[in-house]
């Protein structure tokens, strides 16, 4: 890299942190990631990789900033996989949900007229019959089921591991453990950074939600991911399932699978019959961070001049960092601020 080249320091390395990492990387900047424990020791490191869009509704900046990732996401991890050599697990498979009765099915076709309009025709949201995708389906009443072609999935620890080749192919210096800053520095830094930051500003700004996940060997095919009963079942490409995950505000041990993540597989195998024989080859507890709005947390350090914040991708950060890095390597590197309302650090403040 040349002298006349940026300067930037990521702390984190989960999935915010990397995917900013590798748009400055993108954007000619020399680049210093430092993660304090391991790649991907936070939420990023669980099994479900789930990346789904909100209803087709009520549309807000939110979820605009969300569907703008979600289409950004194929060219993103195509462009990962390229540089680096490694797969990352991306595939956009679509999603479907059961309908438990003639009230359901009636939003769902109003929310496909909605799709039609706010997806611009670039994904659908439908109404089909439940059988076309027998047998990695859930029972579904009425007979019929929401299939969206928007929904997509990554392998979390794959992901990662993508784009760590990747960094290290553009030239990026990463560091596990601690080392100098270079130029301006993103915290990307999850739940332990949400709670260093509730102290700073001497208010809570999120907070950490555990989540409990297991994957299962079952080879779904090109079966699309389910959400059914609060839960996501997720096929992925190298002849797994991964099923999750569990929402917990109180815990105690927040890397320790318990008799939650029992009762969760039990719901799949019911859920999804053909499961009932897949054996469980990995459990998996993690921290994810829960900003104040529920939205990612992104902007200027208030009061602490050359330093930024990147946090609280919760359930959505994977399906949401493309996007992020986006927006937070505009500002860090260019000036531009194109963060929505409800994204900012202020708005959690």
């Amino acid at each position: 890299m040349t002298s006349g080249q940026p300067d930037l320091t990521v702390r984190g390395g989960g999935i915010f942190g990397l995917a900013i990492a590798y748009q400055a990387a993108r954007r000619g900047a020399k680049v210093r990631l430092i993660e304090a424990v391991r790649i991907g020791a936070g939420s990023s490191g669980g099994h479900v990789g789930a990346l789904a869009p909100h209803v087709p509704e009520n549309w807000n900046a939110k979820k605009q900033f969300q569907f703008e990732s979600l289409m950004m996401a194929e060219t993103f991890w195509a462009e990962v996989a390229q540089i680096g050599g490694r797969d990352p697990g991306y595939g956009r498979i679509g999603r479907i949900q059961p309908l438990m009765d003639e009230t359901q099915i009636a939003r769902a076709q109003d929310r496909a007229a909605s799709a039609a309009e706010l997806w611009q025709g670039r994904a659908v949201w439908q109404v089909v019959e439940a059988a076309r995708f027998a047998p990695f389906a859930p029972p579904s009443p009425t007979g019929v089921v929401i299939y969206d072609t928007l929904s997509a999935r990554a392998a979390p620890r794959a992901a990662g591991a993508a784009l760590v080749a990747t960094l290290q192919a553009m030239g990026a210096d990463i560091v596990i453990g601690d080392a100098a800053e270079i130029g301006p520095v993103i915290h990307a830094t999850g739940a332990p950074g949400l709670a260093k930051l509730s102290a700073a500003f001497d208010k809570p700004v999120g907070n950490g939600v555990k989540g409990q996940s297991a994957l299962l060997r079952h080879d779904a095919g090109a079966a699309p991911q389910i959400y059914a009963d609060s839960l996501h079942l997720v096929p992925h490409a190298d002849g797994t399932v991964a099923i999750g995950s569990t929402s917990e505000r109180d815990f105690d041990a927040p890397d320790t699978t318990d008799a939650q993540l029992d009762a969760l597989i039990e719901k799949a195998r019911r859920l999804c019959p053909t499961l009932a024989n897949a054996a469980v080859i990995d459990r998996w507890a993690g921290v994810r961070p829960r900003a104040k709005t529920r939205a990612p947390m992104l902007g200027a350090w208030p009061d602490r001049p050359g330093h930024f914040i990147a946090n609280g991708g919760f359930k959505i950060g994977f399906g949401m960092a493309p996007k992020v890095a986006q927006v937070m390597v505009d500002l860090v590197l260019d000036g531009h601020d194109a963060i929505p309302e409800g994204f900012r650090v202020e708005d959690n403040l």
